[in-house]
């Protein structure tokens, strides 16, 4: 069985600095943490868990506050939770997935107990309830989006108003002069969520930058939602040949709504969206998108607890560049 002395002595450091960034009692570099961890791995240690939670007043549970509200599109929330539960594994930690409405009275309930380390936060709004708790809580907390003020705050998300921007911006270098942004469900923007709300800012910055004329569309996750908005930019902008899509449910549906409606994707209209690779490559016209990073977000949420936990500084925001992948539905506008 391998012993605290032998991770010390493969990693070049003494078996109370193994204890400190095990425990994170006591403030260590990130150097000689990654030796440690490195040593951890190579060797196979495992270290008592009840031990160590003794030693260190810790449970070695994250909270994952994961509110499934309406419009909220799970599978994708679920992406995101996979790669938190997953990575905290890699930290001997477990997950408590709180799903919710945990408003100040929940998260508190939750912070107020031995239950939890640290609380990773999703379904960030630009006026979040929960900020003033968040800031004032002793324990670590990451958001996993960027309210409006997030100063004092660990934040980690794609850059959703650089995607709008970008898929804007691909439309525009193809000759596209009427473009249109079929968004999110209605209930999405009343609750001001922030990821919805920077992609329109994008989106409408960007058409206004490169004079296009641009509409925004929120529009429910369902097929007759798809045909509706269809029928309805066909109707109010004749003229339209790009499309963004930012509502992952709706995207075939759209697509087949518009070719039904006498548009061929992308010979007379150009689509893209912003959604998972997998789900883009799918459809039966690939479509050119934004991928959505979500096993990246989650993976690095997970390590800016693990660095705050063991008292290392950690960048307040941490904001991930969108990437804009070419595909089949998108082409020149037609002369």
């Amino acid at each position: 069985m391998v012993k605290i002395t032998d991770v010390a002595r493969h990693a070049g450091v003494s078996p109370s600095t193994v204890s400190y960034a095990l425990s994170g009692k006591r403030p260590i570099s990130e150097e000689t943490r990654q030796r440690v961890e490195e040593a951890i791995r190579e060797l196979g240690y495992r270290p008592h868990a009840g031990a160590r939670a003794l030693a260190s007043s810790r449970s070695n549970v994250l909270a994952l506050v994961i509110p499934l509200r309406a419009g909220i599109h799970v599978p994708v929330v679920m992406q995101f939770a996979v790669s938190v539960v997953t990575t905290a594994r890699r930290h001997d930690h477990d997950v408590l997935l709180l799903t919710q409405e945990e408003g100040d009275d929940g998260l508190r309930r939750v912070a107020d107990t031995a239950l939890v380390d640290a609380l990773i936060v999703m379904d960030v709004q630009l006026h979040d309830p929960r900020l003033p708790l968040l800031r004032s809580l002793e324990r670590p907390s990451v958001m996993i989006g960027f309210p409006a003020d997030s100063e004092g705050l660990t934040c980690i998300d794609l850059d959703f108003k650089a995607a709008g921007e970008a898929c804007v911006e691909h439309l525009a270098r193809l000759g596209h002069r009427v473009v249109a942004l079929v968004g999110s469900p209605p209930e999405v923007y009343v609750r001001q969520t922030a990821f919805a709300q920077r992609v329109v800012q994008g989106f409408t910055a960007a058409a206004d930058r490169s004079g296009l004329s641009s509409s925004v569309h929120p529009c429910e996750a369902s097929p007759a939602a798809a045909r509706l908005v269809a029928e309805q930019l066909l109707r109010e902008q004749p003229a339209l040949t790009g499309v963004v899509v930012h509502n992952e449910p709706v995207l075939e549906p759209l697509i087949d709504a518009f070719e039904q409606l006498g548009l061929r994707v992308p010979g007379d209209l150009s689509v893209t969206a912003i959604c998972p690779d997998e789900l883009a490559e799918s459809v039966r016209v690939p479509v050119s998108s934004v991928a959505l990073p979500s096993a990246e977000v989650g993976e690095r949420a997970v390590q800016l607890l693990m660095k705050k936990l063991g008292g290392s500084a950690v960048p307040e925001a941490t904001l991930l560049p969108p990437r804009l992948t070419e595909r089949a539905s998108t082409a020149p506008r037609n002369a």
